[in-house]
């Protein structure tokens, strides 16, 4: 968080039922704190009164995208946090009043970690990219208990619509079942590639992710719905860190304690794993960055391709903060090829 300094501190637990709004003051750190009645214009209405400058701060839940945008315009900033750093909030007794309490002291100390909101067109695409995924995993599950069905019934799992599958009292009625439900997942996927080969059309920052080796039209929507900006990210391992591809390494005393996994996009992970393996079998320079560290380098393979999806991630942030499509090296040209790689 910036050293800015607001003239309110505001703090807000917001619930279904009811909502928890603890205020401070840049003159004062007496905390007032009120527990009211869930009412989002009645809380625009409480914001907008306030005069002088305003920051407010949200815990990351399911409703933190809907108060951001319901309360951008009442507001300075917002900040919605991550609630795992919020260790003060699991002291001492626990209730909404409380934790809004000890959510505004941590504002206005400077100890909260943002996570990023923001208001503008890529919500759609997020939203796209998340029902997508629940689509294609409901499609998923579908098709393991088809396949479930027909082994128990003495198939091979893999017949089409139509087949006899014995007598087994049930079985044919849940066999069709679960393929008309399959057919209508094959046409609601098709609507949302349609829709996302749309979006690539319109955005040209799909466009440039979609030029880089093993990212197609899907991923590069991915990417481009999770990260926003690149401005978030001040340097590559910063990004590496979000995106999963690195440890961070524990040292204490100046001795070193292994390494741990950071908290990062399980989505941007996905993306560059699943795109790092289609590139280096492909021709282009992800794969010849790949054979260079196990031929030259004389990595082990899994080590080659960790590292040529590290690459990649580098690359989409490249592209990202350049503005431009991916513009490979000759591939002749061993000594930039050598120099490129020796960076990473």
């Amino acid at each position: 968080m910036e050293d800015t300094i607001y003239d309110h501190y505001i703090a807000i637990d917001w619930s279904i039922v009811n909502m928890a709004i603890a205020r401070m003051t840049k003159k004062s750190d007496k905390i007032t704190a009120i527990d009211v009645p869930s009412d989002i214009e009645n809380l625009q209405a409480y914001l907008k009164n306030l005069k002088g400058s305003k920051v407010l701060a949200i815990e990351e839940t399911t409703t933190s995208q809907w108060l951001y945008a319901e309360l951008n315009e009442c507001v300075d900033r917002i900040l919605i946090c991550d609630p795992n750093r919020n260790k003060l909030l699991n002291e001492g007794p626990k209730n909404d009043k409380i934790d809004a309490r000890k959510l505004v002291q941590l504002l206005k100390a400077g100890l909260l970690k943002e996570v990023y909101h923001s208001t503008d067109k890529f919500l759609y695409m997020r939203l796209l990219v998340s029902g997508y995924e629940d689509l294609v995993n409901a499609g998923t599950r579908l098709q393991n208990q088809r396949y479930a069905l027909l082994r128990a019934c003495g198939k091979s799992g893999k017949e089409k619509r139509g087949i006899y599958i014995g007598s087994q009292e049930g079985a044919h009625f849940v066999l069709d079942s679960l393929d008309r439900q399959i057919e209508a997942y094959a046409t609601e996927k098709a609507n949302y590639e349609r829709e996302f080969e749309r979006l690539t059309r319109k955005h040209a920052e799909i466009k440039y992710q979609k030029s880089l080796p093993g990212i197609g039209t899907i991923n590069a929507v991915k990417i481009v719905a999770r990260v926003v900006t690149p401005h978030r990210f001040p340097d590559k391992g910063h990004y590496l860190s979000y995106a999963g591809l690195i440890k961070l390494e524990k040292i204490s005393g100046g001795r070193s304690y292994g390494k741990k996994n950071p908290r990062y996009s399980r989505q941007l992970k996905s993306v560059y794993k699943t795109g790092g393996l289609a590139a280096i079998r492909g021709n282009n320079p992800i794969h010849d960055y790949y054979e260079y560290l196990i031929q030259e380098k004389g990595y082990a393979e899994h080590n080659a391709r960790h590292k040529a999806c590290r690459r990649l991630a580098i690359l989409s942030l490249g592209v990202f903060k350049s503005g431009k499509k991916y513009q490979p090296f000759r591939r002749n040209d061993v000594k930039t090829f050598s120099e490129s790689a020796s960076g990473l």
